[in-house]
């Protein structure tokens, strides 16, 4: 057998690979991977944990969001629902206001008319005891009668359109 440079490149492939055998150096660069393997699972790990407390957070503040929402929905429910209460109640304030003016008005109107009615009443009896007074005190024919008579017909007229004015 001859040796040859093929045979001392084999032996020292050879040695070179015992050399790393011995100098536990696929074990080192196994324990680096192994480590690395190991820390990107952490991050792995990591990052679902922290992907999962932001997908908790987000239905937190989705449910937050949601309440507040109904919530403002139910303050505006009853702000309409309470106005239209106050609208009515105030129609009905108004309305009754109004009815107890016209109520009013119609009582003075009524007072005034019975006012005028008893003052029309009052003179009319005067004019009626002044005619028989100077009927009486001056007892005469019956044409000068008449003519007192439409006389003092012409002045209740008058005395009638004074007061309805």
């Amino acid at each position: 057998m001859i040796i040859d440079s093929t045979f001392w490149v084999a032996v020292s492939f050879f040695l070179f690979f015992g050399g790393l055998v011995y100098l536990k150096v696929p074990q080192k660069i196994n324990e680096i991977l192994n480590k690395l393997i190991l820390d990107i699972k952490n991050e792995i790990d990591e990052s679902e944990k922290l992907r999962m407390e932001a997908k908790v957070l987000l239905e937190d503040a989705q449910k937050k969001l949601d309440t507040a929402q109904s919530v403002s929905n139910e303050i505006l429910e009853q702000a309409k629902k309470d106005s239209d209460r106050l609208i009515i109640d105030l129609n009905d304030k108004f309305h009754k206001s109004s009815e107890i003016k016209k109520n009013s008005a119609e009582n003075k109107i009524s007072q005034m008319k019975d006012t005028v009615i008893k003052e029309i009443q009052n003179v009319s009896v005067k004019i009626a005891i002044d005619s028989v007074k100077k009927i009486i005190t001056t007892s005469v024919d019956k044409s000068k009668l008449d003519a007192l008579f439409q006389k003092n017909l012409e002045e209740s007229k008058e005395e009638l359109k004074k007061i309805n004015l």
